[in-house]
C-alpha cells in the first residue's frame, strides 16, 4: 500500500480563495451547470439535490446545477430539463441551498431560454423563437421571428426566474448566452435582423443587456450574476472578436460579474463531442488559448470547463493567470472527492475521467463510476462492512472482475482474483486498439492502481477451474469470466473472423474486407476503422438505420466521421444470413430489413460483430456446491440491499458482466458494484 504525506495546501493555487463581491469562495475548484436528466417534473427534488451534494461532499467550492433551467413554456427540451417560471419551484431551491451551503460549499444555477434550440413538440406544443427564420440543425426546429412582444415577455421570465433563485437561497446564477436565446442574438448567421437587435456589436448586445438589467433588479447587488458566453463558435458565428467586444460591454454596463466560458457551436451533435463539450477525440484542455485571450481583454472572474480531467492541468491553468475558477464538472461525475483526495495526498488516487462520453447521453451517469446519479440508492464514499470480514474469490479480470474486487476490497473484505492471462483489461485491451479510443485505458489503469492500493491478491496466467476456486475456501465467488465472440448459428461462420481477430492483430487484413455490425455498438466500427488507417479497403455493413445506433449522440458523429474521412463505403439495414465461397472469393448474403430484398457483397474477407455470449463454464461447474445455486437476487440487488443467502455454511456463487450476457461497459462495472458493495 502506498503512504503518501498530506500536500500543503498553503502553496496550492487551487486552494487559494477567491472573493467576488461578497462571496468568497473557499478554493478554486468547481462544477459547472448540466442537464443531469434527474429531475422530478422539472423540480430539483431529493434526486437531483442529492447528486450535487456528493459534489459538495467532496470539498468544490461552487457547484452549478441546472443547465438550461427554463425561463418560460416556449423554452423546454421533452425531458431533463429544471423549470424555473413558477413560484412552487422557491421551496426546492430553499432545500437545495440549505443543503449545499451545510458543506460549505456555494450553490448557483444557469437559467435560459433556448429560443430556437427548443423543441416544438414538447409537452406545451409551442413554437419556438429566434432573432430571425433560421432552422437549428440539431435540435431541428424552425422558429418563427421574435418580436417586441416576445422580447418584453422574455426579459420578464428572465427577471422572475432570477427573483426565485434569489428567494430560494442561492448565490447567484447564469444566463446561458452559448447558442441559447441572448447567444443567438449574438450570432451574425442566425441573427440578420435590421433593427435595432441587430448589425452593430451594440444592437446585437442589446437583448442581452435587457435580460441582465431586469435580473438585476429582481436580485439587487448582492446576488452574483454571470454568463456563460461561447467566445468562438466558427462557421460564421460569433467570433472570438466580437466575443470580446461583448464581454468588454456586458462588464461596462455593469451586467454581468463573472465570465463562463466556452468554445464552438451547439447545433450539430459533431460541434458538440468535438467542440463544446469535447471527448476523447480531442487533447486535454483544448481551449486554454482563446480562454486566455478573453481573460486578458476583461478584469471580470473568468470561469471555464472544457476537458480539464486532471489535476496538474487544473492547477496550471489558475497558476498562469488563465481561469479564476477551473470547472471539472464531467471529472467530478467520475469522482465526487476530487478535492478531498487531493487533501489527503490521495491525488494518485482520483477516479479518471478520460472522455467517454457516457455521461452526455445517459445523464448522469459516468461509464466507470456507478454510483455517479444514483446517490439516493448506492454510496459513493464505499463503508467498511460492519459484519463479518470474509474471503472473496473473483474470477477474470477484465472491468467488471476488476470492478468486483475493488468494491469488495474497499469492504474490507480479503480479496483474491484469478486472472488467465498476464495482465489485466479484458476486452478493453481490444478496445484501446481503435486510435481515438485509446484513453478507455483509463479503466483499466486506475482499478490497476486501486487493487494494488487495497491489497488485492491478483494470480496471473491462472485459468482458473472449480477446484482452483474450492481451494481458497471462500465465503462468497464472483464468477467475471467475460465472454467470447459469438457468430449466432451464421452459415458459413468458418470463413469468418470476429471483430476481436483483426482489433487483436491475430489475423491480418486481406483484400478486400466486409465488416458486419449485428450490434450497433462500437466494435464493429473501430475494426473498419483500424484497418482502413492501416491501409486495407473497407466496407461496413450495419443492421441497424445508421453507424453505431447503439451509442450516444456524442459517440455516433465522430465514427461516422473517421469512416467518412477514411474513405469507407457503408450500408445499412441489411441482416447477414450467411457467407458462402465463391472462388477464391467470399459471397457475403444479405436481407434488407426494410424490403425484404435479397443482398450480395463480394470480399475477400469477412469479418462479422455479433456480440459474445458468456464464458461460463467454472459458474456452472461451481453452482451445485454453492449455497445458494448460483442464483443472484434481484431485487435485492436493484435496491443496494445483502443477498438474503450472503451468510452461511460453504459460498455464495454470483456472475457479472459479459459471463451473464453481453452488454457494454457501463453495465458490467455497474453489475460488479452493486453486488459487491453489499458484502
Amino acid at each position: 500500500m502506498t503512504d503518501n504525506p498530506r500536500p500543503n495546501l498553503d502553496r496550492d493555487p487551487l486552494f487559494q480563495p477567491l472573493t467576488i463581491k461578497h462571496l468568497t469562495l473557499k478554493n478554486r475548484i468547481m462544477s459547472t451547470s448540466h442537464a443531469s436528466g434527474m429531475d422530478d417534473g422539472g423540480l430539483p427534488a431529493e434526486r437531483y439535490q442529492r447528486y450535487h451534494e456528493e459534489k459538495a461532499k467532496g470539498g468544490l467550492a461552487l457547484t452549478m446545477f441546472g443547465g438550461s433551467s427554463s425561463v418560460a413554456p416556449d423554452s423546454l427540451w421533452v425531458d431533463g430539463q429544471l423549470r424555473l417560471y413558477d413560484d412552487g419551484v422557491i421551496e426546492y431551491l430553499r432545500e437545495f441551498s440549505d443543503r449545499i451551503h451545510a458543506h460549505g460549499t456555494a450553490l448557483m444555477c444557469q437559467i435560459s431560454h433556448l429560443g430556437r434550440r427548443a423543441d416544438p413538440a414538447a409537452d406545451t406544443w409551442l413554437p419556438t423563437v429566434a432573432p430571425t427564420v433560421v432552422r437549428e440543425t440539431l435540435h431541428r426546429s424552425v422558429p418563427r421571428e421574435i418580436d417586441e412582444d416576445d422580447i418584453r415577455r422574455i426579459v420578464k421570465a428572465f427577471g422572475d426566474t432570477a427573483r426565485r433563485c434569489y428567494e430560494g437561497g442561492l448565490d447567484g446564477l447564469e444566463t446561458h448566452a452559448g447558442a441559447h436565446l441572448i447567444g443567438q442574438f449574438f450570432a451574425p448567421d442566425v441573427n440578420r435582423r435590421t433593427d435595432r437587435y441587430g448589425g452593430s456589436i451594440e444592437n446585437r448586445a442589446r437583448f442581452a443587456l435587457m435580460v441582465h438589467e431586469a435580473i438585476r433588479n429582481n436580485v439587487g447587488d448582492d446576488f452574483l450574476v454571470g454568463m456563460r458566453l461561447s467566445i468562438d463558435e466558427d462557421r460564421g458565428g460569433l467570433s472570438a472578436e466580437d466575443a470580446i467586444a461583448i464581454a468588454q460591454l456586458l462588464e461596462r454596463e455593469g451586467a454581468v460579474d463573472f465570465l463562463n466560458c466556452v468554445v464552438g457551436r451547439m447545433d450539430t451533435e459533431l460541434y458538440l463531442a468535438e467542440k463544446n463539450m469535447p471527448g476523447m477525440t480531442q487533447p486535454l484542455a483544448p481551449f486554454m488559448p482563446q480562454v486566455k485571450r478573453m481573460k486578458q481583454a476583461v478584469s471580470l472572474p473568468v470561469f471555464h470547463a472544457a476537458r480539464i480531467t486532471d489535476v496538474a492541468t487544473a492547477r496550471h491553468a489558475i497558476r498562469d493567470g488563465v481561469l479564476d475558477m477551473v470547472a471539472m464538472t464531467r471529472a467530478h461525475i467520475a469522482d465526487p472527492q476530487i478535492v478531498n483526495k487531493i487533501q489527503r495526498g490521495e491525488e494518485h488516487r482520483i477516479r479518471p475521467c478520460f472522455g467517454y462520453s457516457h455521461c452526455m447521453h445517459h445523464r448522469p451517469h459516468c461509464v466507470h463510476n456507478p454510483a455517479a446519479g444514483r446517490e439516493t440508492i448506492f454510496p459513493q464514499v464505499i463503508e467498511k462492512t460492519t459484519g463479518r470480514t470474509k474471503k472473496v474469490v473473483v474470477v477474470g479480470g477484465g472491468p467488471a472482475g476488476m470492478e468486483a474486487a475493488r468494491v469488495a476490497a474497499e469492504r474490507g473484505h480479503e480479496v483474491v482474483l484469478f486472472e488467465a492471462t498476464p495482465q489485466l483489461g479484458g476486452q478493453l485491451l481490444l478496445a484501446m486498439r481503435a486510435s481515438w479510443r485509446r484513453d478507455l485505458v483509463a479503466v483499466v489503469d486506475w482499478r490497476r492502481g486501486e487493487l494494488e492500493q487495497l491489497g488485492v491478491s491478483i494470480r496471473y496466467n491462472t485459468y482458473a477451474e472449480a477446484g482452483d476456486v474450492l481451494a481458497e475456501t471462500p465465503d462468497a465467488v464472483i464468477v467475471a469470466t467475460g465472454g467470447l465472440p459469438n457468430f449466432g448459428d451464421l452459415p458459413g461462420e468458418d470463413l469468418c473472423h470476429s471483430t476481436w481477430d483483426l482489433l487483436a492483430g491475430d489475423v491480418a487484413p486481406a483484400g478486400d474486407v466486409l465488416v458486419y455490425d449485428g450490434t450497433g455498438r462500437h466494435e464493429a466500427p473501430s475494426c473498419a476503422e483500424q484497418l482502413a488507417e492501416q491501409g486495407a479497403r473497407v466496407t461496413l455493413v450495419t443492421l441497424d438505420e445508421q453507424v453505431g445506433a447503439e451509442l450516444g449522440y456524442a459517440e455516433k458523429p465522430v465514427h461516422r466521421k473517421q469512416l467518412y474521412r477514411l474513405g469507407v463505403p457503408l450500408h445499412h439495414d441489411l441482416m447477414l444470413l450467411a457467407v458462402a465461397g465463391d472462388g477464391d472469393r467470399l459471397r457475403a448474403q444479405f436481407r434488407n430489413d426494410l424490403t425484404d430484398a435479397n443482398v450480395e457483397l463480394l470480399a475477400d474477407q469477412v469479418v462479422v460483430e455479433r456480440g459474445t455470449f458468456a464464458l461460463d463454464e467454472v459458474y456452472h461447474a461451481l453452482r451445485a456446491e454453492s449455497r445458494n445455486h448460483g442464483v443472484t437476487d434481484l431485487d435485492a440487488v436493484v435496491n443496494c440491499s445483502p443477498q438474503a443467502d450472503a451468510d452461511g455454511e460453504g459460498f455464495a456463487l454470483y456472475r457479472v458482466g459479459d459471463a451473464v450476457s453481453s452488454r457494454s461497459l457501463h453495465a458490467a462495472l455497474f453489475d460488479a458494484y452493486r453486488l459487491a458493495v453489499t458484502l
